[in-house]
């Protein structure tokens, strides 16, 4: 096959899977919205989630009460109008989470790993967030995620 037929053949290749990553489609959450992507940035790289997300009251007052365990890629977003200290509890919630607290600017302002389920202790964010990110317990640690990483999402200010 001539060069410029091989190269054409290569582009049109790569034209198509990347034509197809674009169209997929987010996962849907319980309720049937679309989920949407939230990167944590860490030395050890770019860690991609799907995000349920919470952005009114009731939504995040109910949270991931009464859930099963949620799987590597997927957390729930908490997003608040504000910026504020916030805490969180566990009522309900029957599988441990890792809670990160984030800051207006995307930044990483503290972290509760291997929260105990059903607890009503209060978990604090120990400073100012706009956002809280929730993941399977242990998944913070799994990405090397700590304080002062980042957390990219059209929710934070860049």
């Amino acid at each position: 096959m001539p060069l410029n037929r091989r190269l054409m053949l290569s582009f049109a290749v790569v034209a198509l899977a990347t034509a197809a990553c674009a169209s997929e489609k987010p996962p849907l959450d319980p309720r049937g919205e679309p989920m949407e992507q939230l990167t944590i940035v860490t030395d050890s790289g770019r860690h991609t989630f799907w995000m349920e997300i919470a952005d009114d009251e009731a939504e995040r007052q109910r949270g991931l009460m009464f859930r099963p365990p949620l799987p590597d890629d997927q957390g729930m977003l908490f997003k608040f109008p504000d910026a504020a200290e916030r805490g969180f509890w566990m009522r309900n919630t029957p599988s441990s989470l890792d809670i990160i607290y984030v800051a207006a600017d995307g930044r990483i302002v503290s972290i509760a790993r291997h929260t105990t389920p059903y607890s009503d202790g209060i978990y604090p964010s120990n400073g100012p967030a706009t956002g809280v990110v929730e993941l399977r317990a242990g998944r913070s640690e799994e990405i090397g995620a700590k304080p002062g990483d980042r957390v990219e999402h059209p929710h934070f200010g860049r």
